[in-house]
């Protein structure tokens, strides 16, 4: 009881645990908060490939220059097309999310409809990204 106290003191502010039990047996706010944190992992894990396939596409911006001059190609690079696409998906992926917890608007499911649609999507681009470094 005591370490337990202790624990949630050493949190910080506004930092919710997820309750994998409570969450098992069908508490929507542990439901809520597990999905959340599931979420989160996601979207460190893509931030981490951002940050690889990012280098990596700026790499072969500068292998390209070395061959053509912006005379010969006027299109974008490498890396700012993959922004370009990053930026879209990101505003994709929050619309689409929001309207998927539409399904449960203003109720306490909502949150979980949204942060489960979240993680799906951010996991599937994780693995988009991770694919465009692969050959490199």
């Amino acid at each position: 009881m005591i370490a337990s106290l202790l624990l949630m003191l050493a949190q910080p502010a506004g930092m919710a645990q997820c309750d994998r039990e409570a969450a098992d047996r069908g508490v929507q706010q542990a439901m809520n908060m597990c999905a959340a944190e599931e979420f989160a992992k996601a979207d460190a894990a893509l931030n981490a490939q951002w940050k690889e396939t990012r280098l990596t596409m700026k790499g072969r911006d500068q292998r390209w220059a070395k061959y053509n001059t912006p005379e010969r190609d006027r299109r974008p690079g490498y890396f700012a097309s993959l922004l370009e696409a990053q930026r879209a998906w990101l505003a994709y992926r929050d619309a689409h999310c929001r309207l998927d917890g539409y399904f449960a608007r203003g109720g306490s499911l909502e949150p979980l409809l949204v942060s489960t649609c979240k993680t799906a999507l951010t996991e599937e681009r994780t693995r988009e990204l991770r694919s465009l470094v692969e050959n490199d």
